[in-house]
């Protein structure tokens, strides 16, 4: 039957591998926001053999997103489909088959996506460890998903917002060099938002510079520039997966419901190839466990005995201009001259970074008081598993 040989072609191009079923009694708390629900409805539809249902459905997602090329290329199957065979996603005769194949890794993110949410609501990223009290929300971006997640700060435990499908670089992440095409991996921070009559119609309704390359990039001897969150041009409704020069990209409609919650100087941005997720209960402890370090670092300090201070220092720390040897004689020259000292942490936010390496980046505000000097001053960190604990290797100045 031409309808069945449809159904086939169809979903075989939607799915790598067997048919995952329609998403079915998913947790209340993951967002429908997009055309995923739709698209998983029609392809619903297509299962039962119902193309009649399935294109009333797909006519009906187009009158919401009318520029959805994706959605197009269904309804042109569907009718199609009333008068011949069809062997795959896409048989409109003499078409592009770069821009058919950029359509069907489309659909396969975004069906796939949407059928395999995460299962428990109990679970989080590995990454937001914590978040300070004034950063109201957290990005995590799943490259191999195509897909953004957004969390919100509820009273220091990520709660889930809503996700989209995002497209990241023409050739994956884990970023090196100026001009790979590639997506960084790492924790970065919205730095700025580029008024409309900055940016030309390619970046959509707006775009948001992260800081790319952050310190550890550049110890990594990583490189480039320019690496934004932004939308889509006024004629396009969203782009294939891997379709960036390295930026994270979305819908315009996405990207201004995302734009309400971010904060430049604060919102982290954190780019991983694919999400470690940790129950909240290991979340609790692994938390705990970095923040006893941090705070053992802090008494140590107010100890004034070098040497134990030094030990939550790497062997390869480094500041911007300074290794450990000269950090370490700095710090027995200013102690010498202490007779006491206070340091107090406040405003603390930690995440782990999704690289191979282990590192933890840890951001906080600092109030220092001695006997001759008080200073204040907004700190970062990167912590590194170094012989079996946890190690300063990089920290400076905000």
């Amino acid at each position: 039957m031409r309808r069945a040989s449809l159904a086939i072609a169809l979903l075989a191009a939607f799915t790598a591998g067997p048919v995952a079923p329609a998403a079915v009694d998913r947790p209340a708390t993951f967002s429908d926001s997009g055309p995923e629900p739709q698209l998983s409805r029609i392809f619903s539809e297509i299962e039962k053999n119902q193309l009649d249902v399935a294109l009333e459905k797909t006519e009906s997602l187009l009158r919401q997103y009318p520029n959805f090329r994706l959605g197009h290329l269904i309804k042109g199957d569907l009718l199609l489909a009333r008068s011949q065979k069809l062997s795959t996603l896409g048989n409109a005769a003499n078409a592009p088959q770069e821009r058919l194949a950029d359509l069907r890794d489309e659909a396969i993110a975004r069906l796939n996506a949407y059928r395999d949410k995460p299962a428990k609501t109990n679970y989080v990223p590995r990454y937001l460890l914590q978040m300070q009290p004034d950063q109201k929300h957290a990005i995590v971006v799943d490259t191999q998903k195509s897909r953004l997640y957004l969390y919100q700060n509820d009273d220091g435990r990520p709660r889930f917002v809503a996700d989209y499908y995002i497209t990241h670089g023409k050739l994956g992440a884990d970023k090196m060099r100026e001009g790979d095409k590639k997506t960084p991996v790492g924790v970065y921070h919205v730095t700025s938002s580029l008024p409309l009559n900055k940016l030309g119609d390619f970046y959509g309704s707006g775009a948001f510079p992260i800081n790319y390359p952050n310190e550890w990039d550049k110890r990594q001897g990583r490189n480039g520039h320019g690496i934004w969150l932004h939308g889509t041009p006024s004629d396009t409704f969203s782009r294939p997966p891997k379709a960036s020069d390295g930026c994270v990209v979305l819908a315009n409609t996405d990207l201004d419901a995302l734009a309400k919650n971010l904060q430049v100087g604060l919102t982290p941005v954190i780019i991983s190839n694919s999400i470690e997720w940790l129950s909240f209960d290991d979340w609790k402890t692994e938390r705990a466990s970095l923040n006893k370090k941090i705070d053992d670092w802090r008494t140590d300090w107010e100890s004034k005995d070098v040497n134990r201070f030094l030990k939550h220092y790497s062997k390869k720390f480094q500041t911007k201009d300074q290794g450990i040897d000269q950090f370490a004689q700095q710090k027995r020259q200013v102690n010498a001259g202490k007779e006491w000292i206070k340091v107090k942490l406040s405003n603390q936010s930690m995440f782990r970074n999704p690289g191979k390496e282990e590192v933890v980046v840890v951001t906080f505000d600092q109030d220092y008081r001695s006997n001759n000097l008080n200073n204040q001053m907004k700190k970062r960190q990167y912590w590194v598993r170094e012989d079996g604990t946890w190690k300063i290797i990089y920290e400076g100045s905000v």
